[in-house]
Formats: structure tokens, sequence, C-alpha cells
């Protein structure tokens, strides 16, 4: 393939069934109807950008193992969960999160540009029921007024940035009316997946009285095209500072040399590396996962040989919604399969690691 950093890619239209994706070449023949079983149950979108970076020749292509849908996605594993970060639990009013006591997670939508296959929403993401209504908003707002310890709304979703300019621009200034807030901030795959969308008029959309973060979502260098780095560009100019997350993915980035590439060309961009995740347990995602050991070895590897500013902090999300808990380079198993997670709480939480 040619030079990912050399890529300018125009997508148009976004590929959502089984005859479209075999069509871009994207399936084996007579896989058609798989695609299709899948998307019975979990939303299916792949722009024709992003279509356009997976190498048809390699049958274990990074980008296609992302967001192509798998006939195995309809096959859950005992210790698979519909809610594996425990959303709900932590949820006091629709379309809200509140698991820890300073930070809120907004969810003003539950649609994506694109759906990745490994998402710990995806039971949710894309469908009809649940999404977050004018009314839910207006619940969500009066909470975070009642909570003066909530210095920090995060808006996800689905991704934030699906929503139009206006719809956007008025969350944010909404939002920007709580004198109790200290930032805001916004989880996105948007720039790396449909950068198009990141106007001059969005980014002005993103001024407000409280500083705006963005993280941007993204695991494989190849994403990381030139017209994503015009984008980085333009939000950096607009004065958004700009994190990332990603997350660490059996047969996409599981290598030192996929890591260090990533993170390298993160910070060439002038994207801080924030977070690798360990992946969830949402069901039917078992392909992806890899054990925290595989993941702790893998990040000591990269210490020393790679900036400590390249260096995001690995976490695991533990299942049941006790949160999120970094895992170093000195973490140990308790018995080679099983973990003793401590939480932000002090709480400690075993980790079956199959």
């Amino acid at each position: 393939m040619p030079d990912y950093r050399e890529i300018v890619i125009l997508g148009t239209t976004t590929l959502r069934t089984g005859s479209e994706i075999a069509a871009a070449g994207l399936i084996p023949e007579g896989t058609a109807e798989d695609i299709d079983a899948v998307r019975a149950t979990y939303s299916v979108a792949i722009p024709d950008r992003v279509a356009a970076l997976v190498d048809p020749s390699d049958p274990a292509d990074p980008i296609a193992r992302q967001f192509v849908p798998d006939i195995r996605e309809l096959e859950a594993a005992e210790d698979e969960l519909a809610d594996p970060i425990g959303d709900e639990a932590h949820s006091p009013v629709p379309g809200l999160v509140h698991r820890y006591p300073d930070r809120v997670l907004l969810m003003p939508t539950l649609s994506c540009p694109v759906y990745c296959r490994y998402c710990f929403r995806r039971d949710r993401v894309g469908r009809a029921e649940g999404a977050p209504s004018a009314e839910d908003m207006e619940t969500a707002f009066a909470y975070i007024a009642e909570n003066p310890q909530i210095k920090e709304v995060i808006l996800t979703g689905g991704d934030p940035l699906s929503l139009s300019d206006r719809k956007l621009g008025d969350l944010l200034s909404r939002l920007s009316e709580f004198s109790h807030l200290n930032n805001l901030r916004i989880h996105t795959r948007v720039p790396v997946v449909m950068p198009d969308r990141v106007t001059e008029g969005l980014v002005g959309v993103l001024t407000t009285r409280l500083p705006v973060w963005m993280v941007l979502h993204t695991n494989h260098p190849r994403e990381l095209t030139k017209d994503v780095a015009d984008v980085c560009n333009r939000l950096v100019r607009g004065s958004v500072p700009l994190l990332s997350q990603s997350v660490l993915l059996k047969g996409v980035n599981d290598n030192v040399d996929t890591l260090t590439a990533l993170f390298r060309r993160l910070v060439e961009l002038r994207v801080k590396p924030y977070y690798l995740h360990h992946p969830d347990r949402a069901r039917g995602t078992a392909r992806f996962r890899l054990t925290l050991e595989e993941g702790r070895e893998l990040v000591e590897k990269l210490r020393g040989n790679i900036s400590g500013l390249c260096q995001p902090t690995y976490v695991v999300d533990i299942p049941g919604g006790y949160g999120k808990t970094p895992i170093a380079p000195a973490d140990q198993s308790v018995d080679g399969s099983n973990w003793s997670l401590r939480n932000f709480q002090g709480n400690s939480h075993i980790y079956a690691d199959r």
C-alpha cells in the first residue's frame, strides 16, 4: 500500500449491507449473508474512506479487522457481558453515567459514523431504542446542576461529532453555563474516520467559556493519513488540545512495532497518547482480547525505547463498573490466571484472566 502519511481520501458513502461490503472487495465471496446476520444484532457502518485503507490482499488486514463484521460476533463467551464496564449501574438519569466523583459521561447520541467491532457499547450504539431524547438531556442538565462536585463533563456516546454544528454548539453552550464545571471533554473517532467533518465551522463551535479537550480514538498508524494530520493541525490551531485513546487489540496492534509507530505518529501530530485500553469483555469480542500479562509485557517493552511523551497509560476497566485501573510493569497476577486489581476507591477486585 502507499505511504499512509501521504494519503488523502475523500469519502462520500458508507457501506452498511453485506452486498455493499462484498462489492467493495472487503469480504470473501459468499459471506455477505454472514454480514447481514451480524447486522441484525449489531450496527454496521464503514465509511468508504475507511474501506479505502484496507488492503484486500491481506486476509489479516488490521483495518478490516476493526470494522468489517465477522460471524463470530454472534458467539458470546461465558465471561462476556452486555454492559462490561457497568454503565447502567452508574446511570442515575438517562444518558448520563456518574462513576467517578468529579466527572460524568454525557451521551447526547448513540450514533457513530463507523461501528467498531470490539465496541463495549455495541448492544446499544446505532439503535433507535435507548437513544437519548431532548427530555433526557434536560434531566441530565438538571442532575449536573444539582451536583457541584462535578467538575468535568465527558461527551461520548455514540460519537458526539455525529451531531450537527448547531446541536453540538447548543449543547456546549448549555454546559458552559454551569459555574462549577472546570472543563469539557469530547471522545470521538470522527477526525480519524471522517476528517471532512472537522471544518473551520466546527472548530469555532468548540470555542466556549470552558476549555474543550478532544480525545481521538485511533488504534493503528495507517489510520493517521495526511488528511487526518491536516485536521489535527486545524484543531490545534483552533486552541483545542488533543489526546488519544487506543484499544490494545489482538491482530491489530498487539506488537511493539505497531504501537511504537502509532504513538510516535500521534506525537508528531501534536496529539498526546492518553490511554491504552485493555479490551473490554463485550459480547462477541473474544477474538480481540489478549491476556493482561501479554499486554503488560508489550507495554514494558515500550519503556525506554520510545519517549515518555509517546507512552499512554495502560488501563483495564474492571468488569462490573468498578472503574479503570492502571496496569503497570511491576504489577503481577495472583496465581497466573487471576489478578487482584485495586480501583480508585481502594477496593480490590479479582480479574479472571482467561
